[in-house]
């Protein structure tokens, strides 16, 4: 039954809004620290999702007893000897528990089967065999409201045995830490219980398989060993070493004290209350610091995003800038475009009756222009000089970005993940022929909408609409910015060739209309082409805004469970609880 308490409906709330904060946090580049940053990830996201989110839901369901250790410390044989029949493997193969088993009275087992708790394990049944899942056990020998998990060794050899022995005492209400006379000292145990410590954890320690002669010695240096690492307070049962009876099991005046004091706390609604407080209190603190952490840690994917996103806009936009530049600095009139327009309008003759009249000057033009060579020609070299300049441009703008890249471990993961960003899409070339051909189209379009309705109608038809097209069409490409030498007097020629034939039509403002807006819509098609290009790498890295504003949002639910937590008190029992 969830809890009434309005304190905590809200704590509940806010570390449902953490846990989904943490899960979607954006870590999704190759940084130096980005392993750090997961394995925070996970540890935040089962502790709230494995014991916080369930505890919240229901303060009052079973406490959930996690029995953890060092291999060989005899965690199977006391929790065998605990419930009084054999629940959990033993042996001496290492490692022995690979299927971790949760031992429930049968009135709880509702509890425990239900994805509330532990959710992200699966359920085994019976079968002993099946790893890395949860094997449930009913015993009447197992107190209502107290359930006993036997964890994997948390020094396994197997990696995946260590980090679900993690993940299982994060999930604990109450940590029974299992070590022995060997092995009390060993770093790995105390690491253990060091970040208990900082949790705030409940926990009680086992010394196990202790001989005779050195328990006084051994508990004694033990329990100064507990006291200077912030665990006075925990209680410490000393089993000797002891030989198991045909069962298995350990003596019973071995366990016990052990057995009678977990019967006592699962009677005790207060004190059991206490417990599940204080590990969830520390539970969420712990969780809000490394929820902080994690948001930190953020930090190093915000700034990669960005780098690398700069260098894909930085390089991109030259490209789009040296494109534009290209199509009016007389770039795109070199070549086979040049000679084709030369052969189209006969340049040297024309220049030579400039000084003649107009209406001569454009009679001479458009029946030389009509005699000579089909405009479709230069159109076609125009569009093809067009189509040549974007895909070099295209191709080495995607090798600058690549190079660039190369220099960031979070581009190189991203080049060796997706080959072929060195290059220009496969698509490109096929785009760069349909934006030469649409955008011929367009001009086309405005010298026959610029004709429409004018007196220079006849004349634009008597030229050519194509012709005149071709002319506006050279007019934007022309300039001398990229020609040297000997071209220069000729593509000089060639723009005022273009520039006459237009004015004759269409006048000196029409032509400078037309001549802008056929450049705008070039410019235009020109940006679309490259951004296209760009979207290759930019798909692939998270948009900075929203790396930042996770970020941010991370923080702020994190400082909010924290405000919550710190207002509410779930240490006092509901009121059916004190009836009991």
């Amino acid at each position: 039954m969830a809890s009434s308490d309005p304190g905590v409906q809200e704590l509940l709330t806010a570390t449902q809004d953490l846990l989904a904060a943490v899960r979607t946090a954006p870590l999704r580049l190759q940084t130096p620290r980005l392993e750090h940053a997961r394995a925070i990830q996970r540890e935040v996201t089962d502790q709230l999702s494995d014991f916080v989110i369930p505890r919240l839901t229901q303060l009052d369901a079973p406490m959930l007893v996690v029995v953890g250790g060092s291999t060989g410390a005899g965690k199977s044989t006391l929790v065998n000897s605990i419930v009084g029949r054999h629940v959990s493997d033993t042996g001496v193969l290492r490692p022995t528990t690979r299927t971790p088993v949760l031992v429930h009275h049968p009135d709880d087992a509702a509890w425990f089967a239900s994805n509330r708790v532990l959710p992200d394990l699966k359920r085994t049944g019976e079968n002993p065999h099946e790893v890395y899942a949860l094997r449930q056990v009913s015993s009447p020998t197992i107190p209502a409201g107290l359930a006993i998990l036997d964890a994997p060794d948390i020094d396994s050899i197997d990696v995946g045995n260590r980090e679900l022995a993690e993940q299982l005492l994060a999930a604990a209400d109450l940590w029974l830490f299992v070590t022995s006379a060997a092995r009390y000292a060993d770093h790995v145990p105390w690491d253990y219980l060091r970040r208990a410590a900082e949790r705030s954890a409940s926990v009680a320690v086992v010394l196990d398989r202790t001989p005779a002669d050195a328990v006084e010695d051994v508990r004694r240096h033990l329990a100064r060993m507990m006291t200077a690492r912030g665990l006075s307070d925990s209680p410490l049962f000393t089993v000797r070493e002891s030989s198991v009876n045909r069962r298995g099991m350990l003596p019973f005046d071995e366990v016990g004290q052990i057995v009678l004091w977990l019967q006592e706390l699962a009677a005790d609604v207060v004190g059991r209350r206490t417990i599940v407080a204080a590990t969830l209190h520390g539970a969420i603190r712990h969780d809000v610091f490394r929820s902080r952490d994690l948001a930190d840690e953020i930090e190093e994917q915000a700034e990669a995003a960005e780098a690398l996103v700069h260098d894909v806009d930085t390089i991109y936009r030259r490209a789009v800038e040296e494109v534009a530049s290209a199509a009016t600095d007389g770039t795109v009139l070199r070549g086979e475009v040049l000679a084709r327009w030369q052969a189209f309008v006969g340049t040297g003759e024309v220049l030579r009756r400039l000084e003649q009249t107009v209406g001569s000057w454009r009679d001479r033009v458009a029946a030389r222009a009509v005699r000579q060579v089909d405009p479709q020609t230069v159109g076609s070299a125009i569009g093809q000089g067009l189509h040549l300049l974007l895909v070099e441009q295209a191709e080495r703008a995607a090798e600058e970005t690549a190079r660039a890249w190369e220099s960031e471990p979070a581009g190189r993961a991203l080049l060796d993940e997706h080959r072929g960003l060195d290059r220009a899409s496969r698509e490109l070339a096929a785009r760069a022929e349909r934006l030469a051909r649409e955008w011929q189209e367009f001009v086309q379009g405005l010298v026959a909408e610029e004709g429409e309705g004018k007196k220079a109608r006849a004349t634009a038809v008597s030229t050519g609409v194509n012709a005149t097209g071709i002319a506006l069409m050279v007019a934007v490409f022309a300039g001398t910015g990229g020609i040297t030498g000997a071209e220069v007097g000729i593509a000089g020629g060639t723009a005022v060739v273009a520039q006459k034939l237009l004015q004759a039509v269409f006048g000196d403002q029409a032509v400078r209309d037309l001549a802008d807006r056929a450049a705008a819509d070039l410019s235009a098609r020109f940006e679309a082409l490259f951004a296209e290009e760009a979207d290759r790498f930019r798909r692939l890295v998270p948009e900075p805004k929203s790396v930042r504003a996770a970020q941010r949002d991370l923080r702020k639910v994190a400082n909010r469970a924290d405000v919550v937590r710190l207002a509410t008190d779930i240490r006092r029992p509901t009121i059916q609880q004190e009836g009991v």
